[in-house]
């Protein structure tokens, strides 16, 4: 019998009503003959209660009680998920990540999944259950501590589930139903794409497209694992949604597939920078040590044996960087002479695999952002990306524009 993975999202599992909602299409996948593993998230709202308590009882808290209470809010799901499939008389049974088990490895907080053996759930559905009710989000340590994968770990969970149990697909249910070219409260001529490239949803997840975390993507690229994205709140329908598939199951590719925004992002510029062998690993070592997530990176024309060094961080990473800077700096690593942060900057980008066999794509993206008035601040590209920093100010104003130029608002129609 086929295997399908049903991942809920907390706007669908909100509520008793919702549950009820979502148990409905878990039913009607079981007539249609499957044997479903349903991953929860945790209702709504729900995390981001439990951190706060973490934080106010413990500002500097043990990691692991961090995991033991943030994960709760997933298993009070699964269990009412299971509640709900029984009085429908469907033979379901609850499981949290340690006890199917989901091993990761030991990093409380941001734990990453090494291994989802079988047996346990194949031979409880050898004996007649139809539906594994299993908490997201968490799993065992090597030391038998329950983890948790960080912020968006069920989509995660889903897809190493649909991968380990050789599903045939994984639907990811959500409160949008689909990807779309853009975020629709930015342009209301967004479409929805029928199908997505692996690799240009796993570029629209980094660059700040929120429909799926970013590893969930990664790990169904490798394993090759189907994935639909639809909402749990319409019609039932068959072919609804987003199929994220590979490459070659698209009949043939639009040149540029969607624009992707991040508002938060901050511009740091070291000026004065030595210009030696190395001094690139001595500023960007220390960071990634202190655990800021680089993006951009620009290094100028030399002159004078000094060079300025420019790259992008989050805003809220800025503090941060400041100090892995001030310190590197303090202890010898390298000198430079100023360090200036803007924090008033937006990354948008175009995004499509079209863009391997089309020229020309770069000059029209910046002509459209010319004829805006839009200033460009920093380039980088890659072999399906092309990304901007510009002041956060005109970041609508870009997406609207680059839609409009690449007219996206014409995708699905004939």
């Amino acid at each position: 019998m086929s295997r399908l993975v049903m991942k809920f999202g907390g706007t669908s599992v909100a509520t008793l009503d919702r549950i009820k909602r979502a148990a409905k299409r878990v039913a009607r996948e079981v007539a249609n003959g499957h044997e479903v593993i349903v991953i929860v998230s945790a209702m709504s709202g729900k995390t981001n209660e439990l951190v706060g308590w973490v934080n106010e009882t413990s500002p500097f808290y043990d990691a692991r009680e961090y995991d033991a209470v943030v994960s709760s809010g997933e298993n009070v799901t699964a269990g009412l998920m299971a509640l709900t499939l029984q009085e429908m008389e469907i033979p379901a049974r609850s499981w949290q990540g340690w006890q199917v088990p989901l091993k990761t490895n030991g990093a409380h907080g941001a734990a990453r999944i090494e291994e989802i053996p079988t047996a346990n759930l194949d031979a409880r559905f050898a004996d007649g259950m139809k539906v594994a009710v299993v908490a997201g989000f968490q799993g065992i340590s090597p030391e038998g501590r329950i983890t948790t994968l960080g912020r968006g770990g069920s989509d995660t969970t889903a897809v190493a589930f649909a991968a380990a149990f050789d599903a045939v697909r994984c639907d990811i249910y959500t409160d949008v139903d689909g990807v779309y070219t853009t975020d629709p409260r930015i342009t209301a001529k967004a479409r929805k794409l029928d199908r997505i490239a692996f690799e240009e949803m796993l570029e629209l997840a980094s660059l700040g497209a929120k429909v799926l975390q970013t590893r969930s993507v990664e790990l169904a690229m490798r394993y090759n694992v189907k994935l639909r994205v639809l909402s749990s709140f319409g019609e039932y329908d068959e072919t609804a949604g987003t199929l994220v598939c590979a490459e070659d199951e698209i009949m043939e590719s639009n040149v540029v597939n969607g624009v992707a925004y991040s508002r938060d992002e901050a511009k740091m510029t070291l000026l004065g920078v030595e210009d030696r062998p190395g001094i690139a690993a001595a500023i960007f070592g220390p960071l990634a040590d202190a655990g800021i997530n680089v993006d951009m990176i620009v290094q100028n024309i030399s002159e004078g044996g000094k060079t300025d060094m420019t790259f992008s961080c989050p805003v809220d990473q800025v503090a941060r960087a400041k100090k892995s800077i001030e310190d590197a700096k303090a202890s010898g690593a390298y000198e430079f002479g100023e360090l200036v942060a803007d924090q008033d900057v937006a990354k948008v980008s175009v995004v499509g695999i079209g863009m391997r066999s089309h020229a020309g794509v770069a000059a029209h993206m910046f002509k459209a952002l010319k004829d805006e008035n839009v200033n460009i601040k920093v380039i980088t590209t890659s072999e399906i990306k092309i990304s901007v920093l510009i002041d956060r100010k005109y970041m609508e104003l870009a997406v609207q524009a680059l839609h409009d130029a690449f007219e996206l608002e014409k995708i699905g129609t004939a």
